[in-house]
């Protein structure tokens, strides 16, 4: 039985279209070419970073991100960047007695921008500040930690079987893959791998997860 629902962030309740086409306006790439570049770094198995590289043979990530926020730049995303399906998905499994939070691989300042989109979620667990990162098994570790239910019964909602499914499932919790976004439509060959259930989309979520319970 799920009686916790832990999300992931960029393409699970974020359309990151704006967050990838500020950086290609900041490198001065066009954006379809910046996203033409990242989807093939995907499809080869590369750091997206790579990608950066191509257009910046120099580029240093954390530099670059400190030079956009002294510059004055969005860096980050708000409630006008949420998938349509994520509030209200949230907002059913709530409303059935689910706890649910968000731990997700991100810079320190989307906490601020996560708790401005004012989600209803129990829990934001960002990896800068942890200091962990997926898919290393100690960042599934201290979700555990932090999730006042058993392994069993989590269930980790990500778009990347590799990042999200595969190490959640390793942890002992149950994975929902939600096939979306580069990672999730480039990457992987459409089965889900581990996954115990597959989504198109997380309006499909709170009506699995409620079959569950039930079962």
């Amino acid at each position: 039985m799920i009686h916790a629902v832990v999300f992931d962030v960029g393409e699970t309740l974020v359309d990151e279209t704006e967050v990838w086409g500020r950086w290609a306006d900041w490198l001065g790439v066009p954006r379809h070419t910046f996203s033409a570049v990242l989807g093939a770094m995907i499809a080869q198995g590369r750091p997206h970073w790579d990608g950066f590289r191509l257009f910046r043979p120099d580029f240093d990530p954390e530099a670059e991100d400190r030079k956009r926020i002294a510059a004055g730049r969005n860096t980050g995303f708000g409630p006008e960047d949420l998938y349509p399906d994520a509030r209200p998905c949230l907002e059913a499994l709530r409303a059935s007695g689910v706890w649910v939070g968000i731990a997700a691989n991100q810079p320190a300042r989307a906490e601020k921008d996560l708790h401005a989109c004012e989600l209803p979620v129990e829990m934001v667990g960002i990896s800068e500040i942890w200091g962990l990162r997926k898919p290393d098994a100690a960042f599934f570790e201290r979700v555990l930690t932090e999730v006042p239910h058993a392994a069993g019964e989590i269930l980790y909602v990500g778009d990347r079987i590799d990042k999200d499914v595969a190490p959640a499932k390793r942890a002992g919790m149950q994975a929902a893959w939600i096939r979306r976004g580069a990672w999730g439509l480039i990457a992987e060959d459409g089965s889900g791998g581990p996954a115990d259930v597959r989504l198109d989309s997380l309006d499909e979520l709170p009506g699995w997860v409620a079959a569950q319970r039930c079962g």
